[in-house]
């Protein structure tokens, strides 16, 4: 199973899963050694099929560091933290996160887009 690692050591998952607002981006990083990937890999496509099947899931993307690295990077939209909290404590998710390598590193933090004029729109 993996661990977990607060990607802001200031504001935790937990105190972010207590949010009621609207559309929110799940950003997780995964770190594992390289030999791991493989089994790394296996793992969330099994998660983010179980995700894909949960109400208010929109999209996801997963993304590999180049040149042998072993750092992966979930992009994840959900039409509010309460839809994703709700699939986050999925048994069927819940059960297979002992899927993953111990070797990896989970840094699951969630986002909302900010309106910057002329640059980009919320």
């Amino acid at each position: 199973m993996a661990k977990f690692a607060e990607m802001d050591p200031t504001v935790s998952l937990a105190s972010q899963l207590a949010d009621e607002g609207g559309p929110v981006i799940l950003i997780n990083t995964f770190v594992v050694p390289p030999e791991d990937a493989d089994r790394l890999l296996e793992a969330w496509t099994n998660d983010a099929f179980v995700m894909k099947r949960q109400p208010g899931f929109i999209s996801t993307q997963l993304h590999r560091g180049i040149a042998g690295s072993g750092m992966f990077l979930n992009y994840a939209v959900w039409q509010s933290t309460a839809h994703f909290r709700a699939a986050f404590s999925n048994r069927e998710f819940q059960a297979q996160l002992g899927a993953y390598p111990d070797s990896a590193t989970a840094s699951p933090h969630l986002f909302r887009k900010v309106e910057v004029p002329g640059i980009c729109v919320a």
